[in-house]
């Protein structure tokens, strides 16, 4: 049953990147502009964040020490189209004072930092849940962390690979116990899985019969 349930999530891969392809996450020339993206990303879609960041961009803003420097009316000012933008103003802002505190305001020390800790230092940022640090451990700093989502729980639940009562832990102990320890796999893996969600699996009114997974469940190896 394990082996079969392993290679379930192998098969899941296979068809979603033979019918999508690859999926080149995360957009962001930098790793600081993937982090800022990962944090402005709750509650809207991708095309408010990059007017965001574009903004930033346009101001020259694209640098930790002045993105740190920039009061937060200013850059709540300059993230307004990504929506709810006081608030992630301040969990951008909070975000950036723990690297400031605990990694010299180097952001490659905190990527090179054990998983563990660092990790536990970005849960430990106002604003900062699981799945924002997992999006900035995995596409900025190139961590084997599968990212979990409400599209990861509903294709998976829906096809019976996981309980439905899972919850965040859970299901990212069952990706990380059944894939190879790989960033770029996870990578592709999460963005592929999001793609079939809002293609095929939605919220109400799922494409079942034009879905690339089905039948997925029931294939013996």
């Amino acid at each position: 049953m394990q082996k079969e349930k392993k290679e379930s999530f192998l098969r899941v891969y296979d068809r979603l990147y033979d019918h999508f392809g690859p999926q080149k996450w995360w957009p962001g020339e930098t790793p600081l502009e993937v982090m800022i993206g990962a944090v402005l990303t709750q509650n809207t879609n991708w095309l408010n964040v990059e007017k965001a960041i574009l903004n930033l961009k346009d101001a020259g803003l694209l640098s930790f020490p002045l993105l740190l420097d920039l009061p937060l009316d200013t850059l709540a000012e300059y993230i307004r189209p990504s929506g709810y933008y006081n608030i992630k103003a301040k969990r951008l802002k909070n975000l950036l004072q723990m690297i400031e505190e605990q990694y010299g305001g180097e952001l490659e020390l905190l990527f090179a930092d054990s998983l563990e800790n660092s990790r536990i230092n970005l849960l430990s940022v106002r604003g900062v849940g699981q799945e924002t640090a997992d999006s900035i451990l995995l596409y900025a700093a190139s961590q084997p962390v599968f990212v979990i989502d409400t599209y990861t729980h509903r294709v998976f639940s829906r096809h019976g690979l996981v309980p439905e009562e899972s919850d965040y832990k859970t299901l990212q102990e069952e990706f990380q116990g059944r894939l190879p320890e790989d960033a770029l796999l996870f990578n592709e893996y999460h963005a592929l899985i999001v793609a079939v969600a809002k293609e095929f699996c939605k919220k109400k009114k799922p494409r079942c019969r034009e879905c690339p997974l089905q039948g997925v469940e029931e294939e013996r190896f």
